[in-house]
């Protein structure tokens, strides 16, 4: 689980909130519902007390007191329906107070006499009784403090069955509510999941294709609306380049023929002194390579301009690679070189020959261009599931780790070794990138410095042709 997504965030956040959320709400439920239990009892001993006073007290004289238990005992049972009444003359003498109640719920010796009156919540030990206390004024003038409660035992078993359902149903409630609020982030998060889908799938090579557009009136469409403007632009700008470096490269071709053919018939002048055929040769050289640089860079404006697409076939790729190396084995032969070919007849590829030709000559040239005297470089065609594999290995002086990423980047040159007259402009392998991209097919390069170096082309078989065939 990635805990530094969007996803897993927001979720968090909402689970976060959610229970704090349903906490409070648990507990001023629970708080509440008892202080409302609490009081209405009360409200019902004050009333009892009051209807205790009203009547049987204020009937009552304090020559009839010792009546006075009986008829409370007929009436209202105390003892058996677990409630606590006392009479208290003014002076504080007991006149009545009832017995232990059968449930148990509390002591009534234990029940001290209350301080004048009102209702409240009296705790004995590990009970507690809610007991109210009012004035009554008997018939010959007599003050008497009527007291009648209840314990608390059954409130609280009540809140105690409350407390047990919110600590139970709190957790399945959230967890309800976080599974829910998780689906629901998934998909308010999919139409970004389509729009970063769909931004991978776009390069160079396809800026005309444009995101998604989600229709929800928000952020998320004024972003993704926002993002196509911007390919756009992109892509304007991109196409204006590519459009300038085709022109420039094929209005420069003219020039650098006519500059390379005046010096070659100039130098043919026997007049020249040495110093200035030397001079010429090198002048020479320079517009040869430049004339390479400007033969490169209208490659690669074709290929960007899909040409490479246009003279497909279906061929043999292996056959192909060994007819290559052959000829590039007279170059090889020059630096004391070995080629070697290794390759399974019948791998059958679609696209353009000359340009997948032109791939192994680059990677060939490469290979035996950095590969010492008595080296060795090894070229081979394979089939893998659905793909056909073209290697390029050599046992040469390898390439930098740090150099690896920007190897296939137009006009990069490794240092050192790679000098300027060697390494070229540095566009042969920005050819062989284009090229394999134009053909759906993946390039690598894997290099250990002073061991050599592989490159990996996987395209894929042609349509109907098996890894077996």
């Amino acid at each position: 689980m990635n805990t530094a997504s969007l996803n897993f965030r927001l979720v968090t956040w909402y689970a976060g909130v959610l229970t704090v959320v349903f906490v409070l709400l648990g507990a001023i439920t629970f708080f509440s519902l008892r202080q409302y239990l609490e009081a209405n009892v009360l409200d019902n001993q004050a009333r009892r007390a009051r209807q205790i006073a009203d009547t049987l007290i204020a009937r009552a004289s304090r020559g009839s007191e010792s009546a006075l238990g009986a008829e409370l005992e007929s009436l209202y049972s105390p003892e058996t329906n677990d409630r606590f009444i006392r009479i208290t003359r003014a002076d504080g003498t007991v006149v009545f107070a009832s017995g232990a109640p059968h449930g148990g719920g509390f002591d009534p010796a234990q029940v001290p006499a209350l301080a004048g009156t009102g209702a409240r919540k009296i705790a004995l030990g590990d009970s507690s009784l809610l007991l109210a206390a009012v004035p009554a004024v008997a018939s010959d003038g007599s003050r008497y403090r009527v007291e009648v409660g209840t314990s608390a035992r059954p409130l609280e078993e009540t809140l105690r069955r409350l407390l047990m359902m919110l600590a139970v149903g709190l957790p399945v409630t959230v967890a309800v509510a976080v599974a829910g609020g998780f689906v629901l982030v998934r998909r308010a998060l999919d139409p970004v999941a389509r729009i970063a889908f769909k931004a991978e799938e776009i390069s160079q090579h396809n800026l005309s294709e444009r995101l998604p557009v989600v229709h929800s009136g928000d952020e998320l469409e004024r972003l993704s609306v926002s993002l196509n403007h911007m390919i756009s632009r992109l892509q304007e700008s991109i196409d204006g380049s590519k459009q300038f470096v085709a022109d420039a490269s094929h209005e420069l071709r003219t020039p650098l023929t006519v500059m390379r053919g005046e010096l070659e018939s100039l130098a043919q002048d026997r007049g020249l002194t040495r110093e200035t055929r030397e001079t010429l040769g090198s002048v020479l050289e320079e517009v040869e390579r430049l004339a390479e640089i400007v033969e490169s860079l209208f490659a690669l404006s074709r290929l960007d301009a899909g040409e490479a697409s246009t003279e497909w076939r279906r061929f043999d790729l292996a056959e192909l690679a060994a007819t290559t190396a052959e000829q590039m084995s007279l170059l090889a032969t020059d630096k004391n070189v070995n080629v070697a070919c290794d390759s399974t007849a019948g791998v059958m590829v679609e696209g353009d020959p000359a340009r997948l030709k032109q791939v192994i000559v680059n990677l060939l040239d490469n290979a035996i261009k950095y590969t010492p005297a008595g080296g060795r470089v090894r070229l081979s065609v394979q089939r893998e599931p659905g793909y056909a594999v073209l290697e390029v290995t050599d046992d040469g002086i390898g390439i930098p780790a740090e150099a690896l990423p920007h190897v296939f980047k137009r006009f990069f040159r490794v240092d050192g070794s790679r000098s300027r007259e060697q390494g070229g402009a540095g566009l042969g392998l920005a050819i062989v990138k284009s090229i394999c991209s134009a053909h759906g097919a993946d390039i690598e390069v894997i290099s250990t410095v002073g061991r050599g170096s592989t490159f990996r082309l996987r395209q894929p078989l042609a349509v109907g042709v098996s890894a077996r065939s």
